[in-house]
């Protein structure tokens, strides 16, 4: 059964997430603190299907988990805080994460959320669109199936996003989008936009998957306008 890790040190808050994602056919597992949470992720990642994450806990903050998390899991991450700045969103998504929600907030919309991380991680990337599950480049090799990439060969560690912002660009190669666009087809929302955000994923996966990332051949600059991927690839 697919996994949920809910780590919160509110455990009536805990509680109810858990109800409500085994409501939707989904195992729920919880912890209430950081170190905790890690412990959890490590020990059960082959299951987990999504990350249910607070920021503000006495031990680790959620910023500090998701750092960690990020070293051996690329399972997509929902963050949750009580703060409303748009710093605090920008800070949890250039760490790695996937989703975030303010606190307070509805179970409808929580659940929103869940289901569309959990569809997007279970099922083939629908940022790309249907089509072949493997996609060949020059080079470079997207496994949607398994979530999976390699470049000449090698295995390369890339974080949910990361993955699907690639696959995206790949699959559209030789088209130019703009920030906006690439986060609105990859994001599936507005709410958090910030070209700097789409900059700093864009720089990190350059230097995973490029050559040479100060001349990247992959991902392409199109000055004025956005980026688009190599259509040589």
């Amino acid at each position: 059964m697919k996994q949920v890790l809910i780590i919160d040190d509110d455990d009536a808050l805990c509680a109810l997430m858990k109800k409500c994602v085994e409501h939707e056919g989904l195992s729920g597992l919880t912890a209430s603190g950081g170190a905790q949470g890690l412990r959890l992720a490590q020990a059960g990642s082959a299951g987990l299907c999504l990350v249910i994450l607070d920021v503000m806990m006495p031990d680790l903050d959620g910023f500090q988990v998701l750092q960690q998390l990020r070293t051996f899991s690329n399972v997509p991450v929902l963050m949750l805080t009580a703060k409303s700045g748009e710093d605090s969103k920008v800070t949890g998504l250039r760490l790695g994460a996937d989703d975030y929600l303010t606190k307070p907030f509805s179970i409808n919309e929580l659940m929103a959320r869940v289901n569309s991380l959990v569809r997007r991680y279970t099922t083939l990337n629908p940022a790309a669109g249907a089509g072949a599950e493997i996609l060949t480049l020059h080079g470079m090799t997207l496994d949607r199936g398994s979530r999976s990439a390699a470049v000449n060969g090698r295995p390369v560690e890339l974080t949910g996003k990361e993955f699907d912002l690639l696959c995206f660009l790949a699959s559209n190669k030789g088209r130019v989008f703009t920030k906006r666009q690439i986060y609105t087809q990859v994001w599936e929302d507005d709410y958090a936009f910030d070209d700097s955000n789409i900059m700093s994923f864009i720089s990190k996966l350059r230097k995973k998957i490029e050559p040479d990332p100060e001349q990247p051949f992959y991902i392409q600059t199109v000055r004025g306008v956005g980026y688009r991927f190599n259509r040589e690839a």
